[in-house]
């Protein structure tokens, strides 16, 4: 039996570009879990919101939760996340909707400008790394 494949597990979207850039939405190694740059893109195939960063970031915080569900991680696993913005003046637009989501956990965060994505309709992308912990175990901090 391959170790690394039983260790390895694969999360998808069923986006079509996956099989044709080869990647996937999540990947879970053990207690990692690292979610791909993830766009608000709509279950029809279009774009969430047109225009609308606060809809766009709520829409990319969907998916890649439900990723991060699917891999058997938590939001309160999450330790960083990067939002990547065409605007960086709209950062207070998807601060308020990952606020909404992460304001109990506080993931390391980092907001950049990119100068466009795949679709230029895309305002936002973001990418989330988490570490699945034993939710049972006792608190290890203070170690």
């Amino acid at each position: 039996m391959d170790l690394y494949a039983t260790h390895r597990r694969l999360v998808s979207s069923g986006s079509p570009l996956e099989p044709e850039i080869g990647f996937s939405r999540a990947v879970r190694h053990g207690p990692y879990v690292s979610v791909a740059g993830t766009a608000p893109i709509a279950p029809d195939g279009t774009t969430t919101a047109p225009g609308n960063v606060y809809a766009q970031t709520v829409r990319c915080l969907d998916i890649a939760e439900a990723a991060l569900r699917e891999a058997g991680a938590r939001l309160e696993d999450v330790v960083r996340t990067r939002v990547m913005l065409t605007d960086a003046t709209t950062w207070r637009e998807a601060a308020r909707a990952h606020g909404e989501r992460f304001a109990a956990v506080r993931p390391a965060c980092t907001f950049v400008e990119v100068s466009r994505f795949i679709d230029p309709a895309w305002l936002v992308e973001i990418e989330i790394d988490a570490v699945v912990t034993d939710h049972t175990a006792p608190d290890m901090i203070g170690w």
